[in-house]
């Protein structure tokens, strides 16, 4: 990465020798006649995060950015031009059925030991970073009921059990007004299932249902499943009720109460680094997430991966130009097959609703300096490092071993979060540029800025400002490693995120791509 290093002066950021365009790092922009310390010249103001032409680009020549062709110039661009969407024309997604698969395998790395964090070792052997009664829904009629009920059990019932962090209500809006025997009905309902088997929920199983609903309850919990604890009575119907509301409430307390007992007997023990289920995701990206704030992620998930942990990384429309990149990186053949099987899936899931991955990209996003899904694409997928890709997990299913996985979902931040705790995440990891102050009930959510205006701005928001490194004030392993450090202070309970501290949890969101009635 090239830098302009003076920080009063004109600056850009050039990452791959072969790009012939730039980003520009001052706060407020540069104005028309700013000279760069390389000797360009700016002919327009041009914002910051935008683009600016390293050389003369003519109509049809490739604009490279990351060493990858981004679009194709639409008329002609002169050296110290800002480099807008409208001049682009953006390349075609990269076909499927001739992608380099398992060609490019990176070497192990080599084991990194010694670290530890202080979690809750479940039954099933899986560890929590949070100790969570979580309480499971089959329907969306139940969410009232229900959410007055948790509130009296945190203010009546968790402050006697004070080694429980939170009653968290598992509402959807799924379970009935579905065709639940759809072709694609099983992605909402596993997910449902794997949501109420999360590590942060310590495997107490609590169920409330209405009775007439299409998903049964039965068909969330399993009675082989070492998950999660059947041995107490577990479900409760609304519609078992005979004296209406108020029994409603008494009963949901009591079965809470029960779960609250045993989880208040919990205590943090020391566990390896390789108990942690990581899931990494970025909403309002700019173009200084692939520059700041995911390539530091990717060296912390490198770390982790050192350290035998899971990582996991997402969104399918933010990794479908790249994937090329991803497919060359996996482990096996059949774990590329399997990348190239998510992709498929999606791309024909957007054309039954007349639409392409190109529907991705924001206003925010544009206005940070994304041109295009290509562009976006390239900086989302720097936050996998550079480890072998080990797996792949569709939509809705729980991680079934370690190393760095792949798990396909939306691109849209809370089915994506949704969707990464029902994989068993439990602790995520969010970049941002534009700003949001997204947060989950069941895991802790830790923040980054890919610009340090935001995290000024933003200064009980942001955890890690990560505009540091295009500032020049910290490199990509320093601040990977201060992550790294962070992670393992937030899922021991040493720190806990400003989402966390603020209370600031986004609903669930199930992702169903079956017919609704």
């Amino acid at each position: 990465m090239q830098l302009i290093p003076h920080q009063d002066s004109p600056r850009h950021i050039r990452l791959n020798e072969a790009d012939n365009v730039a980003v520009i790092v001052n706060d407020g922009g540069v104005p028309a006649g700013a000279r760069f310390e390389d000797g360009l010249v700016a002919l327009e103001p041009i914002p910051q995060s935008h683009k600016v032409a390293l050389a003369d680009l003519a109509t049809g020549q490739p604009v490279i950015r990351y060493g990858q062709v981004i679009g194709y110039a639409l008329e002609p661009i002169a050296r110290g031009s800002w480099v807008r969407e409208a001049q682009l024309r953006m390349p075609s997604a990269p076909p499927l059925d001739s992608l380099p698969m398992a060609d490019a395998v990176p070497a192990k790395l080599e084991p990194l030991q010694g670290y530890s964090f202080e979690g809750y070792r479940n039954a099933d052997g899986s560890v929590g970073t949070r100790n969570i009664l979580g309480i499971t829904t089959t329907v969306q009629c139940v969410a009232g009921v229900l959410e007055h009920a948790v509130a009296r059990i945190r203010s009546e019932l968790l402050p006697r059990y004070p080694n429980v962090d939170d009653v968290v209500a598992l509402t959807h809006n799924y379970g009935c007004g579905v065709a639940i025997t759809a072709k694609d009905a099983y992605i909402p309902i596993r997910t449902v299932r794997n949501l109420a088997r999360n590590p942060n929920l310590g495997g107490e199983a609590l169920v409330i249902g209405l009775g007439c609903e299409k998903l049964q309850a039965e068909q969330v919990m399993h009675e082989d499943d070492a998950s999660v604890d059947l041995s107490e009575p577990w479900l409760y119907r609304l519609q078992e009720s005979s004296t209406g509301f108020g029994e409603m409430i008494e009963q949901i307390m009591a079965l809470a109460e029960t779960r609250l007992r045993k989880l208040d007997r919990r205590r943090r023990e020391t566990v390896p680094v390789s108990e942690l289920i990581l899931g990494m995701q970025c909403g309002g990206s700019d173009a200084f997430s692939g520059i700041t704030a995911n390539p530091v992620l990717g060296f912390a998930s490198d770390l982790l991966i050192r350290a035998g942990a899971t990582v996991m990384f997402s969104e399918v429309t933010e990794v479908r130009d790249a994937i090329y990149m991803l497919t060359a990186r996996a482990e096996t053949p059949e774990v590329a097959q399997a990348l190239v099987r998510e992709m498929d899936w999606y791309d024909r899931y957007l054309a039954r609703g007349a639409a392409d991955r190109s529907a991705n990209t924001t206003p925010g996003n544009k206005k940070g300096g994304l041109s295009n899904i290509v562009e976006k694409s390239l900086g989302s997928i720097v936050k996998s490092g550079s480890s072998a890709i080990n797996g792949v997990l569709g939509p809705g299913e729980r991680y079934n071993r370690k190393g760095l996985i792949y798990c396909a979902t939306p691109a849209s931040d809370f089915v994506c979060g949704t969707l990464q705790l029902a994989a068993g995440m439990n602790l995520h990891v969010f970049t941002t540029g534009r700003g949001t102050p997204y947060g989950l009930a069941m895991a802790p959510v830790v923040k980054v800025s890919t610009r340090t205006e935001l995290a000024e701005r933003w200064p009980d928001l942001i955890d890690i400002d990560a505009g540091c490194i295009a500032a020049g004030r910290a490199s990509i392993e320093e601040l990977g490693w201060e992550l790294f450090h962070y992670y393992l202070d937030v899922a021991s309970g040493r720190k806990r995120t400003w989402a966390e501290r603020h209370r600031l949890h986004n609903d669930i969101v199930l992702f169903n791509p079956a017919p609704v009635t």
